[in-house]
Formats: structure tokens, C-alpha cells, sequence
């Protein structure tokens, strides 16, 4: 066991992938949405860190190489998971988190049946702009609780008719219904664009890999 800085970081990153689902069950909402997204993204920043150091550093090993795609799939799966159980489901968002959550499963389905021959799997460039669509999706999602929670606050004990002349600017915005409003129909529209494009990267990725494995699951005449 080669316990250097970046495999800690690479360890981190692991252990903190399933606090971000324990956040929303010790916590309530916005506070829950806000402890996720710090710790989401803090997270996805050792994930650029430890390799960046791995490399810098010379310190890239076995333990690494295996728990960093481990950390990184525990931290998209676990996420995406609380992001859908908090969304009632919308299909727009269900779809795509089908297909990333489907390729993640797949793909390493196939490199555990490789084995010694995974190696034919290497993460591609491609794969890598792949996950950090992934991270920055989820990461803007998380921000869209936070203001939807925020807004939802701000209106408690208003009827539906002073919410909407206040957004008109028919009455005055004292509590920044506005800015609050703004901020969550962006996060929530740009985060879903960024996890469709995410579940488009996934896909071509994902068939890239089986194009590579299938030699390898030929049987021997």
C-alpha cells in the first residue's frame, strides 16, 4: 500500500462520494443542497489534483490507477442518485442519467470480465472531457436546489398571484424573488444541458470501449 498525497486525495475523494447522499439525511433543504455542493466539488477538484501531482511527482501506482475511476463513478453515480430522488423524476433528467449511470455499469463490467487484458481500455482523452462534463452538470444541479430552496423560502405565505406580480415588477421585490427565480430556471436549464451533453460524450465513449473489448470476446475456434 503506497500511501502517497495523491492517493489520500484519491481516498478522500472516495469516502466522500456517499456523504454527499448522508448530507440529505442529517441535514435540511437548502443547507442539505449547500454541505453537497461543497463537498461535490471539492471532491471533483482533488480529482484533478491527485493526478496532477501522480504525474508532477512521479508517484503514479497500481493503488491509484485502481481507485481513482472508483472514486470518480462512486462520486457521478452517488450524485446523480440524489439529484434524481430530489427531482420527482423528471424524464428530461432520468434519461440521460440512464445512460451515464448504464455506461459506467457496462464499462466496468467489461474490464472486470478482461482482466489481465483491460489494458485495452485505457481512458482516452475523450473519456477524461467526459467527467468533467459530468462533475460540472452535477455540480450546477446541486446549485439549482440551492436557489429553488432559497426561492421557495422567500415565498412562504405569498399566494401564487403576488408571487407573479412581484416577478412582473408589478410589486416591489424586497426579498429578491428576482435574482432567486433567475438563478434557478439557469442552473437548472444549464445543468441539464450539460448532462445531456455528458450522456452524449458517455455514449460514444462507451462505444469506443466495446469496439476495443470485442476481440477480446471472441471465442477461440
Amino acid at each position: 500500500m503506497n500511501w502517497t498525497i495523491p492517493n489520500i486525495l484519491t481516498l478522500i475523494r472516495l469516502g466522500a462520494a456517499p456523504m454527499v447522499a448522508v448530507m440529505f439525511l442529517y441535514f435540511t433543504r437548502p443547507y442539505a443542497d449547500w454541505f453537497a455542493l461543497i463537498l461535490f466539488v471539492s471532491a471533483a477538484i482533488t480529482d484533478w489534483f491527485d493526478g496532477y501531482l501522480a504525474r508532477n511527482w512521479q508517484q503514479e501506482t497500481k493503488l491509484g490507477a485502481m481507485l481513482d475511476p472508483i472514486a470518480d463513478k462512486a462520486m457521478v453515480v452517488i450524485a446523480l442518485m440524489v439529484i434524481i430522488g430530489f427531482s420527482s423524476w423528471q424524464a428530461w433528467l432520468v434519461l440521460p442519467a440512464t445512460v451515464i449511470l448504464f455506461r459506467e455499469v457496462f464499462v466496468s463490467g467489461l474490464r472486470e470480465f478482461l482482466g489481465d487484458t483491460a489494458g485495452t481500455l485505457k481512458v482516452t482523452p475523450l473519456a477524461k472531457w467526459k467527467t468533467t462534463f459530468q462533475m460540472v452538470a452535477i455540480a450546477v444541479l446541486f446549485s439549482q436546489g440551492v436557489f429553488e430552496h432559497y426561492f421557495g423560502m422567500s415565498t412562504w405565505g405569498m399566494d401564487d398571484d403576488m408571487v407573479i406580480a412581484i416577478l412582473n415588477g408589478e410589486l416591489t421585490d424586497e426579498l429578491g424573488l428576482g435574482w432567486k427565480f433567475q438563478g434557478m430556471q439557469w442552473a437548472g436549464t444549464l445543468g441539464l444541458w450539460l448532462l445531456w451533453i455528458a450522456a452524449a460524450l458517455t455514449l460514444i465513449t462507451g462505444i469506443d470501449y466495446l469496439k476495443k473489448a470485442i476481440p477480446h470476446l471472441k471465442d477461440e475456434d
